[in-house]
């Protein structure tokens, strides 16, 4: 019988019983992703309720693992299920009030279940790895082919439906985030709303972009330049100087050390050469099921960074009505050192 991870969170909750309602913390147990459900996990093992329309496909593929599969009878609710518990683990921080309140109301001793949860979900298995890594491949190869679909006059809409387009060709699933397709002026704004902005001759193009495999995202961004119009020495060396930050902070993070610690590197970086004033986000975050995850890479962060973590290697800086620059890859440390999973070509790229 395969043991999920459903056996590792209860273990490590300790108490009588642990109930997830939340999806992405749903399909961490689980593997499968649905709209509806509900884990119950107790000393005799765990059980997944959800209703008709999943259940052919969770019964398929948690055969043979340490989950048995239930509908949820018509007329019964999660609180029916926990009766039956003096105590009973739940994400607090994720759990909405008048829920919180409705389990508080019937007795039930309430645990927190999210730091067991954070701290599994932040070391990734070999399994999980190997999912970031083929969406991280995809991602890789959807921007390759995009690069030849550039034309001027297009909108970002359009480049991002495009390249949105040959993720799922590629295998996606779907997108991590919404993409975001910034075309000159627009890359200013680190997390642009992509709209109908035309792209012209001169324009620098910065793309955040990802896709999902069996339900675990890559996270990739791109800057690069559509023609040469002579009148970009500014961005082109503000560009060299992120992508030193961006390898510096790469070549320098190691096991053990704090994301405070990972920040700097870059950070310190960009401040040799006065640009550390806009860099305005932190360098990094945990990527996993979800797009942002634990561990944060941050000036205040005092998150230690572990083998098996993946996060986002991420330097950028930002000159308001002008342009955007942001490198970033998907990375894993493996040994102490940092593996890059996206692995697209870095150097300044002019089309």
């Amino acid at each position: 019988m395969i043991e999920t991870n459903a056996k590792k969170i209860y273990d490590l909750v300790g108490a009588e019983a642990v109930f997830t309602a939340k999806l992405d913390l749903r399909q961490y147990l689980t593997g499968f992703q649905s709209s509806f459900g509900y884990v119950i996990s107790d000393k005799e093992g765990t059980t997944f309720y959800t209703d008709t329309r999943y259940l052919e496909g969770a019964q398929k593929l948690l055969q043979n693992t340490d989950i048995s599969v239930k509908v949820l009878e018509r007329g019964k609710t999660a609180y029916d299920l926990l009766k039956k518990y003096k105590e009973v683990a739940i994400p607090i921080s994720k759990t909405y009030a008048p829920e919180y309140e409705e389990l508080k109301s019937m007795g039930i001793k309430l645990v927190d279940s999210l730091p067991a949860f954070t701290k599994a979900m932040a070391i990734k298995s070999q399994s999980e790895i190997t999912k970031i890594t083929k969406a991280c491949e995809i991602t890789d190869k959807a921007y390759v082919e995009m690069l030849s679909r550039f034309k001027e006059g297009m909108t970002e809409n359009e480049a991002a439906a495009e390249l949105e387009y040959l993720m799922r060709k590629f295998g996606a699933s779907g997108t991590s985030f919404e993409t975001i397709m910034a075309f000159g002026e627009n890359g200013s704004v680190p997390h642009h709303e992509t709209g109908m902005r035309k792209l012209k001759f001169g324009d620098s193009i910065l793309i955040d972009f990802g896709c999902k495999v069996g339900g675990y995202c890559s996270d990739c961004t791109r800057t690069l330049m559509f023609g040469d119009d002579n009148n970009h020495e500014d961005f082109k060396t503000a560009y060299n100087q992120v992508l030193n930050a961006h390898n510096i902070a790469k070549e320098k993070i190691t096991e053990n050390i704090t994301g405070h610690q990972a920040d700097a590197f870059a950070r310190e970086e960009l401040k040799k050469h006065g640009l550390d004033k806009y860099f305005t986000h932190s360098l990094g975050h945990g990527i996993g099921i979800n797009v942002h995850e634990f561990p944060r890479l941050t000036p205040n962060s005092q998150d230690v960074l572990q083998n098996g973590m993946v996060f986002s290697d991420e330097p950028g800086v930002y000159f308001a009505g002008e342009f955007g620059i942001r490198i970033e890859d998907t990375v894993t440390l493996k040994d102490g050192a940092v593996k890059s999973l996206t692995t697209s070509d870095k150097k300044l790229l002019i089309l």
